[in-house]
């Protein structure tokens, strides 16, 4: 005798998300940090700005210069002209330029500007339909 099996169909709608607000707020928190050229930081191929040579807004010594984070940058200033990024390595050491071509006294600003205070919410839930399932016999 032959087994003979019921055979049964569905088919479902997708859901259907509406309306929610996300509200992001963005804080970058941007620092400067300002040295003088020495004869002793320039070398053979790059110039070298220990971060003890810097000093901040305030006027003070700083220890060490930011690390950067993934969404952080930074940007060089020499005699007050901005450089390619290119031209420039930072580190919590120490601010490496690839150029040579400086004279002792010539200042450099570096500011470094993080978006590491970048939040998102959920302010206003949004509204899910349930997916409509037939069944076909």
């Amino acid at each position: 005798m032959p087994v003979i099996k019921p055979f049964i169909s569905a088919t479902a709608s997708a859901p259907v998300a509406t309306g929610g607000t996300i509200t992001t707020a963005i804080t970058p928190a941007t620092t400067r940090y300002f040295a003088t050229i020495d004869g002793g930081m320039i070398g053979a191929t790059t110039t070298t700005i220990p971060a003890g040579s810097f000093v901040d807004d305030a006027d003070a010594t700083i220890a060490a210069l930011p690390a950067l984070g993934a969404s952080d940058y930074f940007n060089v200033y020499i005699n007050g002209v901005l450089q390619q990024a290119s031209l420039s390595t930072l580190s919590t050491a120490s601010l490496v330029l690839a150029t040579v071509d400086l004279i002792p006294g010539v200042p450099v600003q570096l500011e470094v500007s993080s978006f590491a205070g970048v939040t998102s919410d959920i302010t206003t839930q949004p509204t899910i339909s349930a997916p409509t399932i037939t069944i076909v016999m």
